[in-house]
């Protein structure tokens, strides 16, 4: 519950402070004198944007702050996964900045507006008289008997599976999609794969390797001609290059006695020796092993070829990207072969998990079915008790296909008048008929929500005199579960708050402010007797506001 609120710098407000307690509270006060704006600001709290518009001195910081006793409301497992400090008596503040960035704090630690709005949905209601639109929402309708057929966990369960089912239905149809446009261009296709296979590409360097042997079969005569010639240079023959060396060497050989410094010469000529003539012989095999080959030329040029046609049609540079792209085209010809398989396999889990849905929905159903007969008694008795004497109030369950709310359409009908049938309540009932009914709504689901607070924002528009007395009993009697406040411009239901607090303006000498107080007795004798007749109030409406009051 709420048990006060700091506002500081917004709007007409300079600096509030307001307590609150348990049970049924009221709040007064003339027309435009800020009930709206303290309601704005307690909006902030719960995650609503903020607009630097708002300050009231353009230099310094708005700061709207709340505190909350969140005891036994099972908010323990929002902190946790949150990783924030739980507190039974947690405080809740918001800044907003003179250059419009605004911030939040849960407990001192800073938070975003989507833990704002989590927690700020779970500690407070407000509900205001555009909130009376809701009555034909039909999310809003699923949810009023969800909570009293207490299938929210059910519903949760069933949405899990509607979402699975839909994910599977998603995959059948791009399946399905793939197959068609992949069936239309499979031939094709199977062709380019064909093609690339036929050319049975198997070593990444094979071009290299090609292109290198045709140059040496378009040269062999050159290349065998250098060969030989240096072939002759090195032979062992008489005017070779190794016979020279040998000679050298034997002729050091002989004067390495009398000049041992020759020795070292004739070794080196020595090694000399051995590697020239090991490169001579090189050169023989190489030349005896190389010749011309038309044939072979030809089956290289050929190879070459086919593999220039495949890398000019594929738009790639190298073998290595041809074979990626067969690999490729392969693996998508697999693909399609085995999607009739993976659709019937997809369809089987269609059946699966629409079978699952469906036995879930059924089960919301059936809650939902059992919940209505005491949802349509409870609010037609109370309707009739709000001075609708022949009010009737049905709702309409029907069958539908599966959707996020279950396999059900709903519709609330509503009829005030004897022997009228009931029709869609939007289209028929009247504002304060729209309004008792609403609230009839909330006193049946508040026990059950879990919120901790209901603020009630002049729902009693369009009501009056004895009606309004027993709007304000219904009331007071939601105050013994949780906390209720109720902004309002009637007496009787102003007599029924334990607190009363009136919220008023007054001028400065800089500017119109706006103030919030709690009364005491006489002061609220003098409101409420000011709300019946006007001020200064009458001796007769100071009677009845004590009659109102009981004192």
């Amino acid at each position: 519950m709420l048990q006060s609120l700091h506002i500081e710098n917004y709007a007409l407000i300079d600096k509030l402070e307001i307590e609150f307690g348990r049970g049924f509270s009221v709040i007064t006060g003339e027309t435009g004198s800020g009930k709206s704006i303290i309601l704005g600001a307690l909006s902030l709290l719960l995650g609503e944007r903020a607009d630097s518009k708002a300050l009231r001195d353009e230099e310094r910081k708005c700061v709207i702050e709340g505190v909350f006793d969140i005891t036994n409301y099972g908010l323990e497992s929002f902190f946790s996964e949150n990783d924030l400090d739980y507190e039974n008596i947690s405080i809740i503040r918001r800044e907003i900045l003179p250059n419009g960035k605004s911030r939040a704090f849960l407990n001192d630690t800073p938070v975003n507006l989507v833990n704002l709005k989590e927690i700020g949905e779970r500690l407070i209601d407000i509900h205001s008289q555009h909130k009376n639109l809701l009555l034909s929402n039909k999310n809003f309708q699923f949810n009023i008997i969800d909570t009293v057929a207490e299938s929210k966990n059910l519903l949760n369960d069933y949405r899990n599976a509607y979402k699975e089912l839909r994910e599977t239905e998603k995959s059948i149809a791009e399946l399905k999609q793939f197959i068609a446009q992949e069936n239309a261009n499979k031939d094709y296709l199977q062709f380019q794969y064909n093609q690339l296979k036929e050319a049975n590409l198997q070593n990444e360097s094979e071009q290299e390797e090609l292109e290198a042997e045709q140059d040496t079969l378009n040269h062999a005569e050159d290349i065998k001609s250098a060969l030989s010639k240096c072939e002759i240079l090195l032979s062992s023959d008489e005017n070779g290059i190794v016979a020279m060396l040998k000679d050298a060497r034997r002729s050091l050989g002989n004067i390495a006695d009398i000049f041992p410094k020759a020795k070292d010469i004739a070794e080196r000529l020595n090694s000399c020796c051995i590697e020239t003539d090991d490169i001579a012989n090189d050169l023989q095999n190489l030349n005896n092993n190389l010749e011309y080959n038309q044939n072979r030329l030809d089956t290289v040029t050929m190879r070459l070829s086919t593999i220039y046609d495949l890398e000019q049609k594929h738009k790639t540079n190298s073998v290595a990207e041809l074979m990626a792209l067969r690999d490729e085209m392969g693996e998508k010809l697999q693909n399609i072969d085995n999607s009739d398989e993976q659709l019937a396999q997809l369809n089987r889990q269609k059946n699966e998990r629409e079978e699952k849905a469906n036995n879930l929905a059924n089960k919301l159903t059936k809650q939902r079915q059992e919940a209505i007969p005491d949802i349509e008694r409870t609010i037609s008795q109370n309707l009739i008790a709000l001075g609708i004497p022949n009010a009737q109030f049905h709702i309409s369950l029907l069958p539908c296909e599966l959707s996020l709310t279950g396999k059900d359409t709903l519709e609330f009908l509503f009829s005030a008048n004897k022997n009228m049938q009931p029709m869609e309540i939007s289209k028929i009932a009247s504002g304060g008929e729209i309004a008792r009914v609403m609230l009839c709504i909330k006193a049946l689901i508040s026990a059950q929500s879990g919120i901790a607070t209901i603020i009630f924002d002049e729902i009693d528009t369009g009501v009056s005199g004895e009606i309004a007395n027993k709007m304000g009993t219904i009331m007071q009697t939601m105050g013994k579960d949780m906390q209720v406040i109720s902004i309002t411009h009637l007496p009787q239901i102003a007599a029924k708050g334990t607190a009363h607090y009136k919220v008023s303006k007054f001028d400065t000498e800089q500017a119109t402010q706006t103030k919030i107080e709690r009364l005491n007795d006489k002061e609220r004798i003098n409101e409420i007797a000011q709300m019946l007749s006007g001020n200064p109030p009458s001796d007769a409406a100071i009677s009845n506001a004590k009659e109102l009051l009981n004192y």
